[in-house]
């Protein structure tokens, strides 16, 4: 008797279910995008296209672009009380050329016998494996001038041409002939101080070993409220962290000054596994000391990036994967770059905060558009303190 009833109301629940009308005509519903770009960001309510008196069922999904190719997704919506269902297709297309991001002006000695294609710098926004050709007459054991031309064809044959010039030279087998250069002018802290300081700013400096012993009482009544501190450095690719051997003593004796703390990781990681296990080690070495101010992800082997075969969404994952691993752990994670790389490779689109490095010629602003918590504004600062050039920053409250 029991498992009648229960087979009765099932039948009857399944027998009130709503039925669902497919709309071969689409008169009440259509979606105004046929492909989308790899990696974009596009969510359903960005293209749909409806009439006022149709009810919109479906989420407002995220369309999933991470990959090429055709995806297809089921629209649900409801008219004069019957429901829809919309099958919407979308094809996912890598549609951007490979980019050069170095000069095309290059010199090699007589003799070289590695890979033109590593002579300059090129990557794409999908893939690491970009196929190099050159054309052009060329003598790699004759000094000369010789001009050539590069075509960079990625996965989806999207092509960049470039146009280089080759300098194939002798070394001078001379004396020493060259004049003494003149010393470089510096770039005083308290000159910066002056122009920058305000209700809204804070000024200090950031520091390695390349400073060596720092009299940090000396450098607070400069002035500066805040150092930044390279806590490791990892040497070559693949390659072992090591603890800035000054790190320690640094961080300890900023603290006894009275100034503000963060620290920064110089890592040339080539995985997400790999960003995680840094920010991981970063944390680990900071054994619970506590910091005012991110834990930053600074990566700068762009000379050797071709090596990588990396695509720029991935490398901006290793970013990623870095500063959230830190927020995870209970402190703030933040990116340094130069404003050409933040211009042309980061886009940090879960909007970390960004320590900017821009030298300018008079080191009173920046034309860096994007938003920044911190302007690296010099290198050959001066301050007292510190024998030697130190970077100077600005820190925006």
């Amino acid at each position: 008797m029991k498992l009648l009833i229960v087979l009765f109301i099932s039948l009857f629940l399944m027998g009130c279910e709503e039925k669902v009308y497919e709309d071969p005509k689409q008169d009440y519903i259509s979606v105004a995008l046929e492909n989308t770009n790899v990696y974009s960001d596009v969510h359903l309510n960005d293209i749909l296209v409806n009439d006022k008196n149709v009810e919109v069922l479906s989420k407002n999904y995220q369309i999933d672009t991470d990959e090429l190719g055709e995806k297809e997704y089921e629209i649900y919506y409801r008219v004069d009380k019957k429901k829809y269902v919309y099958k919407y297709r979308v094809r996912v297309v890598d549609s951007e050329a490979p980019i050069v991001f170095s000069g095309v002006s290059k010199s090699v000695k007589v003799g070289y016998n590695e890979d033109l294609c590593d002579l300059i710098t090129y990557g794409d926004n999908y893939t690491g494996d970009i196929k190099c050709e050159i054309t052009g007459d060329y003598d790699l054991n004759k000094a000369g001038t010789y001009k050539l031309h590069y075509k960079l064809s990625d996965s989806s044959n999207n092509t960049k041409e470039v146009n280089v010039t080759l300098t194939v030279y002798k070394p001078s087998t001379g004396g020493n002939t060259s004049t003494p250069s003149t010393p470089a002018p510096k770039t005083e802290f308290s000159d910066i101080y002056k122009m920058h300081k305000n209700d809204n700013t804070e000024i200090g400096i950031d520091v390695s070993k390349w400073q060596e012993d720092i009299d940090f009482n000396k450098v607070k009544n400069a002035g500066a409220t805040f150092v930044m501190m390279r806590i490791g450095v990892q040497t070559e690719k693949n390659g072992e962290l090591s603890v800035d051997r000054y790190y320690e003593q640094n961080i300890k004796k900023a603290k006894e000054a009275g100034l503000k703390v963060g620290v920064y990781l110089y890592t040339m990681a080539s995985s997400t596994k790999e960003a995680k296990e840094h920010a991981e080690w970063v944390v680990k070495t900071l054994n619970g000391e506590k910091l005012d101010l991110p834990i930053v992800f600074d990566w700068e082997n762009w000379n050797k990036w071709n090596t990588y075969k990396l695509s720029f969404h991935e490398i901006n994952e290793i970013a990623n994967t870095y500063m959230s691993t830190a927020k995870e752990k209970g402190y703030e994670g933040m990116l340094y770059s130069s404003k050409f790389y933040l211009e042309t490779i980061w886009q940090n689109k879960k909007e970390f905060p960004v320590w900017l490095a821009h030298y300018t010629t008079n080191a009173k602003t920046s034309s860096y558009k994007g938003k920044y918590q911190i302007w690296q504004l010099c290198n050959n600062g001066h301050i007292d303190g510190i024998n030697g050039d130190v970077d100077i920053d600005v820190l925006y409250k």
